[in-house]
């Protein structure tokens, strides 16, 4: 079988099969729904999306590295025993035809000849995998998608996202733009990586707030009755990001206040960043102060209740104005 379809076609059942399985598990009765909350939250939740959105990627990734290096594929016939080709060159060579000449320009010093399939093992090669892997991905979401409506026709025949949304501005254009956004995955990846592997040192060194990262990464939109196929596994997607997006800003919030508490010199900015970053207005110097004014806001906030060096309106500094004043801060 041709290595480019194989590969198709072992992600594509790869991913359905890991779809159908949750199926299958939401109806082992409570130990199963017991499962699928644990799997809906981090740090389960984060195993599953990198393997759901990444495992293809990765697979593309190991086949061309064992092609490139011939851990599997094409091998050469040496002395009557198969053996891998040992030059740097040697993705799906084989041996000559007797009639070829020597002075032939593809004949290798070894006698070796290029493949059909030799491509396969450099860079178009890769990047041939890795575009079979995400059409891949994208077929078994369209193919779970039709699953999934077929299993549930009321839900199927009445008023959808997809369906209204296609009446307001076109299905082709909400098709492709909704499509358009899923270029944005990496992305997402790479902020939960950052907040899995370098927010946590900078609550050991400096003491900014733990989070319990399952009340912020968690997928439940699956809950919602009448949620089914297309428009349920975007609204998946726009959960888990939104709670990633979200857990991004609250740490950054603590990274701000504690090294940068400097309103900025623009008002407009001031005025968009507020929302995302209450301090702003809530215990930054002016931008026309002095450095003597940032030196004093930091010791006046830090450290913070308990060690804890949140943000100036984080919920730990709340609770102890509320113990200390007797009324809700402002």
């Amino acid at each position: 079988m041709n290595l480019l379809l194989a590969v198709f076609l072992v992600c594509l059942f790869a991913v359905l099969a890991g779809a159908l399985a949750f199926h299958a598990l939401a109806r082992l009765g409570s130990v199963g729904r017991a499962a699928c909350d644990a799997c809906a939250k981090a740090p389960l939740l984060d195993v599953i999306v990198f393997l759901f959105c990444h495992g293809p990627h990765l697979a593309a990734t190991a086949v061309w590295l064992g092609y490139r290096h011939s851990w599997i594929g094409p091998t050469k016939t040496l002395g009557g025993e198969e053996a891998p080709i040992s030059t740097p060159a040697r993705w799906a060579w084989r041996e000559p035809p007797p009639a070829l000449l020597s002075g032939d320009p593809l004949v290798r010093a070894d006698g070796a000849i290029p493949g059909p399939d030799a491509w396969l093992g450099g860079g178009l090669g890769l990047l041939a995998l890795l575009g079979v892997s995400i059409a891949a991905q994208a077929a078994a979401l369209v193919l779970w998608s039709w699953f999934h409506e077929a299993i549930t026709p009321g839900a199927r025949s009445g008023p959808r996202i997809v369906t209204t949304l296609n009446r307001r501005v076109g299905p082709v254009r909400n098709h492709l733009a909704v499509w358009w956004t899923a270029l944005a995955v990496p992305l997402f990846t790479l902020v939960r990586l950052a907040q899995i592997l370098i927010y946590p040192p900078l609550h050991w060194l400096v003491r900014l707030p733990r989070y319990k990262t399952s009340e912020w990464i968690n997928v439940s939109r699956q809950k919602f009755s009448g949620l089914v196929g297309y428009d349920l596994i975007w609204c998946l997607y726009c959960d888990w990001m939104t709670g990633v997006w979200s857990l991004g800003s609250e740490m950054l919030r603590n990274v701000e206040s504690f090294w940068c508490p400097i309103r900025y010199s623009s008002p407009e900015k001031c005025e968009k960043c507020v929302l995302d970053f209450p301090d702003i207005d809530g215990g930054w110097v002016d931008a026309r102060g002095s450095m003597a004014d940032v030196a004093r806001v930091l010791e006046q906030k830090y450290p913070g209740p308990n060690g804890e060096n949140g943000w100036f309106g984080h919920p730990t500094r709340v609770q102890v104005k509320i113990t200390i004043d007797g009324q809700q801060p402002r």
